[in-house]
């Protein structure tokens, strides 16, 4: 089954953001797991160069995709035209009422209509809202591992904290248990990817052509 795709459910600008945030993952995740194991010498400062700045790239998308969400636009149904603030489309709404075990059991391959709703479905809604604390996560720890901005007290608090919950640490020791943390919040980060590729996906490809070529599909505008 696949739905239809329209200009108005995808403003450009989000096109825009969701390209940005695709860079920017794939870059943060190269260069961190060459941190992490740096399998071959002499790039260490080139990772960790590349590393800070899409880090600092994908805050700066994230609150623009945020600020975006409550300023502009979009559809609120799957190939629909009629439009609305987009923020709404991640909160509760009367189509997605009592559909959450029907969606569920459909992912599941446990029914096989999809159910009629929004836009976004409750897994996607929850899928997407998620990965906002997650970033905030990743980067905090991240500039609490930074050496210009380790040392500051709102990070060099959350380093103190952590260390205790891992049974204490000083100096450079205090710091493993934070690397720990932003490790696996980077794979949280990327199980959620997953997933969401699996939910945009599983009507078909329309919703990459209308991502990632602005694209419309299944319209007569196609």
């Amino acid at each position: 089954m696949s739905h239809a795709y329209t200009r108005e459910m995808h403003p450009l600008a989000f096109v825009v953001s969701h390209w940005t945030n695709l860079c920017a993952m794939v870059f943060l995740t190269l260069s961190g797991l060459y941190i992490h194991y740096p399998i071959f010498p002499g790039f260490m400062g080139a990772a960790r160069g590349t590393h800070n700045f899409w880090m600092f790239v994908l805050l700066i998308n994230l609150v623009v995709r945020l600020v975006m969400g409550f300023t502009l636009k979009t559809s609120k149904l799957a190939g629909g035209r009629e439009k609305e603030l987009d923020i709404k489309n991640f909160l509760p709404q009367a189509e997605n009422r009592h559909q959450l075990w029907p969606t569920i059991k459909y992912y599941l391959f446990l029914k096989k209509e999809h159910p009629l709703g929004g836009k976004y479905n409750s897994l996607q809604k929850f899928a997407y809202v998620l990965t906002v604390p997650l970033i905030l996560l990743a980067a905090y720890t991240g500039f609490a591992l930074w050496g210009p901005t380790s040392q500051w007290s709102f990070f060099l608090a959350g380093t103190t904290m952590v260390a205790n919950w891992f049974n204490g640490g000083v100096g450079g020791a205090a710091l493993m248990p934070m690397r720990i943390v932003h490790y696996w919040t980077m794979w949280a980060i990327l199980s959620f990817t997953f997933i969401h590729v699996y939910l945009a996906n599983i009507y078909g490809f329309d919703a990459d052509r209308i991502m990632f070529a602005w694209k419309e599909t299944g319209t007569d505008h196609a």
